[in-house]
């Protein structure tokens, strides 16, 4: 067993803990649960041995221990999945696995056989048939997940502590997780599982903690409580997701999408999407759905210009074709993208709020045409902060220290500051608490009442069902449905997804 006693933790000042106890069992799902910023993933980084500076004490297996570091709780036992991955992208994935623990011949060379056999096995206990010379770079975010999750396993640890560990991998993906978990479970390893996919939480835990600002409010068997508890243990409030009442769609039409088709840029001979087709009138919510590789991110690139020269087929806007070669040329039509991977893309982590959020129109805040006016930046940033309620609200701090949820926030700040009419946003809600989700699906649509155009693509059907007019369902690169979502449900929609035909 795992236990924190009284743990405090502070950082400039401020207390992100503050005198939590929990307890994590062997052979259980342990569900660490509470919105961001209630201090999941610092605790989870103490019991880790990646913050080493604390107050109170760590029992493991009966007896106090202090880690010195990531490497001294590894040797103990004790492995994390972080939810941003932590792969190096130019190594391949057998590298990464054995990155600090690589295998010596008695030569004293890297033994690269034996490490990419090892690596093999560990791939297909995840059913992930992939060639372990293959470079992370290469892997989509689903796939660097499971290297992630093979890398903790080949550690052997007793204790797996797993921070969003599907957030980024398709519903088959799951599956196979969870059976690897039921596994772990078996051979008595103690799991800690962070999740705000509460389907998944009552799918897989067993037993769960709750936090909320920096303390731990409620524990006990997951089997004995209910959802609508645990989020008003979570906010301290109630929140339910408003379900949309009403068609918003206006008569005009925004965005016409007409045969476009995406070549894969090394197999020439295959196409990524075929002869994708659709439309989005001026205040609707346009919700797409697909599994993994149905080449749903592929299509908001694409209509964003990041494949020109692989992309063929037309797009017009308010009913003008565009010739879209480049990101700047989508911006000039009225088009701004969220993307999928919001650290990677979307953000400048070490560089203020402030800077993030004025960085799409720098040109607009210049003084005398030769510098930048740090009054104006301040006054649209601050605008921004107020409206998506950013926190904190200085903009001054840098968005590495912010949670998910306002992290988010800030990419989409970003965007709007383009004043778009047509908003394309690639997965806006992964790896953010269920509170941040509503104030992000209120400013949806409060956007569309406007009359900007919204296309959302989500992994999560009852996102999908809440939020959109319409959905538009892909497999395998091309549109197999579109449909109303007053008359449709999730297993329609899954169906289609799954089979092209």
């Amino acid at each position: 067993m795992l236990e924190a006693k009284n743990i405090s933790k502070s950082f400039s000042g401020v207390k992100a803990l503050s005198n939590i106890c929990l307890k994590l069992y062997p052979g259980k799902v342990n569900a660490i649960i509470g919105e961001n910023g209630a201090g999941k993933s610092t605790l989870m980084k103490i019991l880790s041995g990646v913050y080493t500076q604390y107050e109170g004490e760590i029992v493991y297996d009966g007896k106090p221990i202090k880690f010195s570091g990531t490497r001294a709780a590894e040797d103990a036992g004790i492995a994390i999945i972080h939810q941003e991955l932590n792969l190096v992208p130019y190594l391949t994935i057998a590298e990464n696995i054995f990155l600090g623990r690589e295998i010596i011949n008695a030569f004293g060379v890297l033994d690269k056989k034996k490490m990419n056999e090892i690596t093999k096995r560990l791939l297909l206990r995840l059913n992930l048939y992939l060639n372990p010379d293959t470079k992370i770079i290469v892997l989509k975010v689903g796939h660097q997940q499971l290297v992630e999750i093979a890398k903790a396993l080949h550690s052997e640890a007793s204790v797996i502590i797993m921070d969003e560990p599907t957030s980024a991998i398709s519903d088959k993906e799951v599956n196979n997780l969870f059976s690897i978990i039921d596994q772990l479970k078996n051979e008595g390893k103690t799991i800690a599982y962070i999740s705000h996919k509460f389907k998944e939480l009552f799918t897989i835990a067993d037993h769960y903690v709750v936090l909320r600002d920096g303390i731990s409010v409620d524990a006990g068997d997951i089997k004995n409580t209910t959802q609508e508890f645990l989020i008003q243990k979570m906010t301290g409030r109630d929140i339910t997701l408003q379900k949309r009442t009403a068609d918003r769609r206006g008569a005009v039409e925004l965005l016409s999408v007409k045969n476009v088709c995406l070549r894969h840029p090394e197999l020439k001979s295959t196409n990524i999407l075929n002869n994708i087709s659709f439309n989005l009138s001026q205040g609707e919510i346009l919700g797409i759905y697909g599994l993994m590789g149905s080449g749903r991110s592929e299509l908001m690139e694409t209509i964003f210009g990041l494949h020109h020269k692989n992309a063929s087929g037309e797009i017009a806007v308010e009913n003008s074709v565009k010739k879209i070669k480049s990101p700047v040329h989508a911006i000039n039509a009225g088009i701004a993208l969220v993307p999928e991977d919001r650290k990677l893309q979307g953000l400048i982590l070490n560089q203020s709020i402030n800077k993030n959020i004025s960085l799409t129109i720098l040109q607009k805040l210049e003084q005398w045409g030769i510098m930048l006016s740090n009054t104006k930046e301040r006054e649209l940033t601050t605008g921004y902060i107020n409206r998506l309620g950013i926190k904190p609200s200085s903009g001054a701090n840098a968005a590495q220290t912010l949670s998910g949820g306002n992290q988010q926030k800030i990419v989409i700040a970003k965007w709007l500051a383009t004043n778009p009419k047509i908003l394309l946003l690639d997965e806006p809600t992964r790896g953010i608490d269920i509170n941040a989700k509503s104030e992000i699906y209120k400013l949806m649509k409060t956007l569309a009442v406007d009359g900007m155009g919204i296309i959302m693509v989500s992994s999560e059907l009852p996102e999908i069902l809440a939020v959109s007019d319409r959905v538009l369902v892909m497999c395998e690169g091309e549109l197999t449905a579109n449909l109303p979502i007053e008359n449709t449900t999730e297993q329609e929609i899954l169906k289609y997804a799954i089979h092209k035909n």
